[in-house]
C-alpha cells in the first residue's frame, strides 16, 4: 500500500480557494466607493459587526501553525495541550474587560498611540518597533509552514510556494484593506474547519469508530489531560499552560495590533466585546478539531511512526502524510486539506500586513508629516501593505532555520509580546507608573525574555523536560496503515542549534535550569519583570505625584458598565480627546472616537491637527 498524490481535482479545489480570496479583495477595493481614506483602509470605517470580526480573530492566530503543528504536538506529547481551552477563556475575559474598554474609549487606530497618550512619544516608538520586529518574524513562520506542507504533498517548489503565498496575501490586502482581510478570514476559517473535518471523518471510518481511536489513545498514554507538576522547567503541565499560556495569548489578544485593530473597528463597544466572546467559541472548535486529528493520527500510526521510520523529516510533516495516506481514494479532498493550511496562512499574513501598515502610517508617518491629506495617507497605507508583503516573504527564510513550528511561533510571541504586555499593563492598571519607570521596565523585561529565549534555542531542554511519549516502528514491516513505500522526505528543517554546531560542546550550568524554562513562561517572565521594574522605578522617580487623566486607566465604571442595562448610550457617546493638559500635544494627532453614526456625516470639514474629523 502506498500513499496517494495530488490529482487535478486537488489543484482545482486549492486554486478555487485562492481565487475566492483574491475576488473578495477586489470587491472591497471598489465596494462603497472604495478605500477613500486611511481610516477606511486600515479600520474598515469603524463600522464592522461582531460576527465577521470574531471569525477573523479566530482565523488569524489559529493559522497554518495550528493546522500542521497542533495535531503533531498531540500525537507526540498527548492531549494535555487541550488545557489551552481554559487558557483561551481567561485570555478573552482579560482582553475584553481590561484592555478593550480603554482602547475603544480612546478611539485609537494603533494601540501604540496609547503609549504616547499615557507616557511619551519615545515609548510609543519603542512599542511600534518591537511590534514590527515580532510580527515580521512570526509571519515568516506562518508563510513557511503551509509552503512546507504543499511541498510534501505535491512536490511543488518550496520557495515558489512561499512567494505565491505572499503575493496572494499582499494582493487582496493592498486592494481591499481591513474589510477584505476580515471577510477573507471568514471564508478561510470555514475552509480550515472543512479541512480538519474531512480528516477526522475519514479517520473514524478507517478505524471503524471513534471508540477505537479513544481506546488506542488511552492505552498509548495520549489522554494525559492532567499533570499538576509545578516544576517550571517541564515543557507542558497544567500550570505552564494555564499561567504561561495566559500571559502569552493575552499579549496577542489584549495588546497586539493585529487583533486589537479588528475589534476596535467594531461600530459599538458592545459589538467589540461580543466579537471576542464569539471568537472564544471558534478557538475551542478549532482546538477540538486539532485534538481529534492528533489522536486519530496516533491510533492509525501507533505501530508504525512515520517520523521515526524516516518517512517524514520533521513532525510538522505528519499531517500532510496522514492526509495523503487515508484520503488518497477521494480526489479533491487532499487539496481541501492543503487549502485549509493555506487558508490559515492567508488569514494570518494578511492581518499582519494590515497591522504593520497601520502602525507604520499612524506611528511613523502621520506624527511627522501632518500636512498629508487623507487621500494621500490612503495611498501610503496601500504602499506600506505592498512593502510589508515583500518583507514578510523575505523573512520566511528565517523560519526555515527553526525546528518545531508551533514552539518557535509561541516563543517569538513570548520573547517580544511579554514585555509589551507588561508595558500596557503598567499604563492601564497603575496610576503612578511614569515614563521613566515604563522605559526601564520595558528594557529590563525585554532583556530577560530575550536572554532566556535565545539561550533555549541554542541549548534545547533535555528530553526528560519535554516528556515526549513513546513511538514505535515495530509494525512497519507488516503492512500497517501508512507504511507506503513511495514516500520521500525532501525537506529538512535544521534547528538553530544545528546551525551553530553546538551539539558537541559541554552544556553550561544555565542550560539545564535557566534555559530549560518552559517556552510558555517566556512571556510571563517578560511581563512580570517589566511590571515589577516599572513600578519600583516609578515610585523612586516621583511617579506617585503625577496627575493622570482617568480615561487612560481602567476604571470601576468600565467593569460595572457590563451590568448596567439602563444606560445604553455608553456605546454611542462621541468624544474627542482633549490634548491640552499634555505638553506633547504637538507631537501627535487627535484621536476622535468614531462610530457608525459619525461615519455618515460628510458635511463636517473641520480639521484637527491636519486630520479630518
Amino acid at each position: 500500500m502506498s500513499i496517494g498524490h495530488f490529482t487535478v481535482w486537488d489543484y482545482v479545489v486549492f486554486g478555487a480557494m485562492l481565487l475566492v480570496s483574491a475576488v473578495i479583495g477586489v470587491y472591497y477595493a471598489f465596494a462603497g466607493g472604495g478605500q477613500q481614506t486611511s481610516k477606511d483602509f486600515l479600520m474598515g470605517g469603524r463600522s464592522m459587526s461582531a460576527l465577521p470580526v470574531a471569525l477573523s480573530l479566530t482565523a488569524s492566530f489559529m493559522s497554518a501553525v495550528t493546522v500542521l503543528g497542533t495535531p503533531a504536538e498531540i500525537y507526540r506529547f498527548g492531549a494535555i495541550f487541550c488545557i489551552f481551552a481554559i487558557t483561551y477563556f481567561l485570555v478573552v475575559l482579560i482582553s475584553a474587560e481590561v484592555f478593550l474598554p480603554v482602547f475603544y474609549r480612546l478611539g485609537i487606530t494603533s494601540t501604540y498611540e496609547y503609549l504616547e497618550l499615557r507616557f511619551n512619544k519615545y515609548l510609543r516608538l519603542c512599542g511600534t518597533i518591537l511590534f514590527i520586529i515580532q510580527t515580521i518574524l512570526y509571519t515568516g513562520i506562518v508563510i513557511y509552514a503551509p509552503a512546507l506542507a504543499l511541498n510534501q504533498v505535491t512536490g511543488f517548489d518550496l520557495w515558489g510556494a512561499v512567494i505565491a503565498t505572499g503575493i496572494v496575501c499582499t494582493f487582496y490586502c493592498t486592494l481591499g484593506g481591513l474589510k477584505a482581510v476580515v471577510w477573507t478570514d471568514v471564508f478561510q476559517v470555514g475552509i480550515m474547519i472543512a479541512g480538519f473535518s474531512s480528516v477526522i471523518i475519514r479517520a473514524v471510518v478507517v478505524q471503524e469508530g471513534i471508540g477505537r481511536i479513544l481506546n488506542d489513545s488511552y492505552h498509548g498514554g495520549r489522554l494525559n489531560f492532567w499533570d499538576f507538576n509545578p516544576n517550571p522547567l517541564q515543557r507542558h503541565t497544567f500550570w505552564t499552560i494555564l499561567i504561561g499560556g495566559t500571559f502569552t495569548w493575552t499579549g496577542i489578544y489584549g495588546v497586539n495590533q493585529s487583533q486589537v485593530q479588528r475589534y476596535i473597528a467594531c461600530k459599538t463597544r458592545f459589538q467589540a466585546k461580543l466579537s471576542l466572546y464569539i471568537n472564544l467559541l471558534g478557538l475551542w472548535a478549532i482546538l477540538v478539531c486539532a485534538m481529534f486529528c492528533g489522536l486519530a493520527m496516533y491510533s492509525i500510526y501507533q505501530d508504525c511512526d512515520p517520523w521515526t521510520a524516516k518517512r517524514v523529516s520533521a513532525p510538522d510533516q505528519l499531517m500532510p502524510y496522514l492526509v495523503l495516506d487515508i484520503l488518497q481514494d477521494f480526489p479533491g479532498v487532499p487539496g481541501l486539506f492543503v487549502a485549509s493550511a493555506y487558508s490559515g496562512t492567508l488569514s494570518t499574513v494578511s492581518s499582519s500586513i494590515n497591522a504593520l501598515a497601520a502602525v507604520t502610517v499612524e506611528d511613523l508617518i502621520k506624527p511627522y508629516f501632518r500636512s498629508l491629506s487623507e487621500k494621500k495617507l490612503s495611498w501610503i497605507s496601500k504602499g506600506m501593505s505592498l512593502f510589508y508583503g515583500g518583507v514578510c516573504i523575505a523573512m520566511a527564510a528565517v523560519a526555515s532555520l527553526l525546528g518545531g513550528l508551533l514552539q518557535a511561533a509561541l516563543s517569538i510571541f513570548g520573547m517580544v509580546g511579554g514585555p509589551l504586555l507588561g508595558l500596557f499593563s503598567l499604563g492601564i492598571l497603575s496610576s503612578f507608573a511614569n515614563p521613566i519607570g515604563a522605559f526601564v521596565g520595558l528594557t529590563g523585561g525585554f532583556t530577560v525574555s530575550l536572554w532566556v529565549g535565545i539561550g533555549a534555542q541554542i541549548y534545547p531542554p533535555l528530553p526528560e523536560r519535554t516528556m515526549s511519549l513513546n513511538l514505535t516502528t515495530i509494525g512497519c514491516d507488516i503492512g500497517s496503515p501508512g507504511t507506503g513505500g513511495n514516500w520521500t522526505a525532501t525537506t529538512e528543517m535544521p534547528t538553530l542549534t544545528a546551525l551553530v554546531h553546538l551539539q558537541g560542546t559541554e552544556r553550561p550550568v544555565l542550560a539545564d535550569y535557566w534555559y530549560s524554562l518552559s517556552y510558555l513562561y517566556f512571556s510571563t517572565l517578560g511581563t512580570l519583570v517589566t511590571i515589577a521594574l516599572g513600578m519600583i522605578v516609578s515610585l523612586l522617580t516621583g511617579g506617585i505625584k503625577q496627575n493622570i487623566d482617568r480615561k487612560f486607566l481602567l476604571t470601576k465604571e468600565d467593569l460595572l458598565s457590563n451590568f448596567s442595562f439602563s444606560k445604553p448610550k455608553t456605546n454611542e457617546k462621541v468624544e474627542v480627546l482633549n490634548w491640552k493638559p499634555f505638553t506633547m500635544a504637538d507631537e501627535g494627532t487627535d484621536n476622535p472616537v468614531f462610530n457608525h453614526i459619525e461615519m455618515n456625516v460628510t458635511e463636517n470639514k473641520e480639521k484637527v491637527n491636519g486630520a479630518h474629523v
